[in-house]
């Protein structure tokens, strides 16, 4: 193998790899950066090429500069941990490890950079996948369990209505069948998220339109529904049907927050290399539902999915428990992060082959 396609292989792999690696000469230069490097920090080689290490990396404290110059020369690798870099969209939790190399006699430093945030949100997405499916199944099993009762209930208050003949007293059977009624409704909900999609290849933006239309013309006057649309967006494999309901719930939830004046965003982007659950997908598409309203309780923040939890004392839980349902059967998920004045529900859903 000649030195050319050597060098073509070896970056080949490099860009294959799932941590960004960094090459700096004795000047801390940057001279090399893979392409998971370049979706970490969000740039490009040809951009950076040249930079200084500060320039790259946003550290906040001088010692990380003190190590690199450290390991290039004393010869020894090292390691800092839990580095916070300040990048300028947004700060990043990440271990560097930093190995000196020698390139035709001149020493370089080759830094590997693994993002912490990026391990602990895997772990919380593989938790709360196993929580979803542990109370789906829970849920189901309630719902059976309720639904046969629930008919013999609602049969014997509809022949006693008709044996009764007192007006006033008939009002009172209409009500145990109204409410039998609507639990019935509730059950059916309960059940409606396990019918399997059926995918075909849309554009969600017209999903997130259809969505926008029914929230608008349900919400008050002063609430507004703001579009920040990404159209690079290539189609996805979905049930449009299924996609504007899950997604329907969460802007319904972002209406009802704002109450009767706010304003609430429909942001899309494409994020690269996003891992869901125990997959890794080259692309997805990432849907963020984001409203001004007061927020969500902290102690509800992490049970927001569940079946029947809900902040509202009108509410029945099921909205956003059924919308991640629905994601899941999808491959995606739906995550939230709440503070006053800023809540955003990030739905993330798989772009290409295996979506």
């Amino acid at each position: 193998m000649n030195p050319s396609s050597a060098a073509t292989f070896y970056c080949r792999i490099l860009d294959n790899l799932s941590d960004a690696v960094l090459l700096f000469d004795e000047a801390l230069s940057l001279v090399y950066i893979n392409m998971p490097g370049e979706i970490l920090f969000a740039v490009s080689a040809r951009q950076v090429l040249g930079s200084k290490a500060q320039q790259v990396f946003f550290f906040s404290d001088q010692g990380m500069e003190e190590d690199m110059h450290r390991g290039l020369a004393s010869g020894a690798s090292l390691t800092r941990r839990n580095v916070v870099l300040s990048l300028p969209l947004h700060p990043m939790t990440v271990n560097v490890i930093m190995t000196p190399v020698l390139d035709e006699g001149s020493p370089m430093l080759l830094v590997e950079v693994q993002q912490v945030d990026r391990h602990l949100r895997i772990s919380m997405e593989e938790q709360l996948l196993a929580q979803q499916n542990a109370a789906k199944m829970l849920l189901r099993g309630l719902a059976h369990e309720i639904k046969n009762p629930l008919g013999g209930l609602r049969g014997a208050a509809q022949l006693l209505d008709q044996e009764l003949p007192e007006q006033e007293l008939r009002e009172y059977t209409r009500i145990i069948i109204e409410e039998s009624d609507r639990l019935q409704s509730l059950v059916d909900r309960m059940l409606a998220p396990n019918k399997p999609p059926h995918k075909s290849l849309l554009n969600i933006h017209r999903v997130l339109e259809r969505v926008r239309q029914l929230v608008q013309v349900e919400a008050p006057s002063g609430v507004t529904v703001i579009r920040d649309y990404d159209p690079s967006i290539p189609g996805l494999l979905g049930d449009g049907d299924q996609l504007i309901q899950a997604i329907l719930n969460i802007v319904r939830n972002a209406a009802q927050a704002v109450g009767t004046e706010g304003k609430i965003v429909i942001r899309t982007r494409i994020h690269r290399q996003v891992t869901i659950g125990y997959r890794r997908h080259a692309l997805a598409a990432k849907i963020d539902v984001i409203d001004d309203g007061p927020g969500i309780k902290p102690e509800l923040l992490n049970q927001i999915f569940y079946p029947m939890v809900t902040g509202r004392a009108e509410g029945t839980g099921l909205g956003l428990s059924i919308a991640q349902s629905l994601i899941s059967q999808h491959g995606g998920l739906v995550e939230c992060a709440s503070k006053p004045g800023n809540t955003v529900f990030s739905i993330f859903l798989p772009l290409g082959e295996g979506a």
